[in-house]
């Protein structure tokens, strides 16, 4: 079975054909449990997102913020294995038809093995990964497996990076670029700063991939504000909170990340 690249590339045209940014939400596989973060991410699509991003939870997330990094803390105690991430983007892409994407660092990928991984990936549907610590020199028996098996390979850049090596890290990706916000770790912010508006500018000029911007956007207002130049949202703590915020009441949780979801949603559609 082909990954899902196609409709990753599909749904994120008719978002652009809409007149808007695509909404992207990211929960880490495992939180609070297995079972509850498919239901949880199941919710976020039904509430509004068009693309959900699995985390595969690392013990030493060098992307992830606090409030990641206590949802992968918790997915951790849980036992929760590849398998279960895996399993997660196929439930969730089965319920809701979505492009269902996995976030994770390389060493779990290179330990299951490449090939094995992107295999399974795509049998569950998945439509890509998003690899934050593959530099693309060392990329390429990745992007192979990758090609073959129907995934995109989704490459994060930074202000930090100059034009040069952007033009390089875009021309190997594929599906989007994700573009991080602000030198950082992930997590929700008072503003996003004009950081992330210079480096889409940036990033447009070295590829025709949309450019999805994350790290920092937790509400409508802010969603609004990168909708403006991004052709993604990407929101990921503000779901985490949702689900902290709950307390272990998993019905509270998902009826919070459902409302955020559409709050959101809404947000990309006005921009600001």
């Amino acid at each position: 079975m082909a990954g899902n690249v196609e409709l990753l590339n599909s749904v994120l045209a008719q978002a652009r054909a809409e007149n808007r940014a695509a909404l992207v939400g990211y929960l880490p596989a495992g939180f609070p449990t297995v079972d509850g973060g498919v239901r949880a991410m199941t919710e976020m699509l039904d509430g509004g997102c068009d693309i959900v991003e699995v985390g595969l939870p690392h013990s030493d997330p060098v992307l992830d913020g606090p409030v990641i990094q206590t949802a992968d803390d918790i997915a951790l105690r849980g036992g929760v294995k590849i398998v279960d991430v895996i399993r997660t983007v196929g439930e969730v892409h089965a319920a809701t038809g979505a492009p269902v994407l996995c976030m994770t660092y390389w060493n779990p990928v290179d330990a299951y093995g490449v090939e094995r991984f992107a295999a399974d990936l795509a049998e569950a549907g998945g439509a890509g990964c998003i690899l934050p610590d593959l530099p693309v020199e060392e990329s390429e028996v990745w992007r192979k497996a990758a090609e073959q098996h129907g995934l995109a390979t989704v490459f994060v850049v930074a202000p930090s990076s100059r034009d040069e090596r952007l033009a390089k890290i875009t021309a190997a990706g594929s599906g989007f670029v994700y573009a991080a916000s602000l030198m950082g770790v992930t997590g929700t912010r008072a503003s996003v700063g004009r950081e992330a508006e210079e480096l889409v500018a940036r990033t447009r000029a070295t590829t025709d991939l949309p450019v999805c911007v994350g790290l920092g956007v937790s509400d409508a207002e802010q969603a609004a504000e990168v909708a403006r130049f991004a052709d993604g949202v990407i929101v990921g703590s503000a779901f985490v909170k949702r689900l902290l915020a709950a307390d272990g009441d998993l019905d509270a949780g998902l009826t919070g990340v459902r409302a955020l979801a559409g709050e959101l949603a809404e947000g990309v559609r006005k921009r600001a």
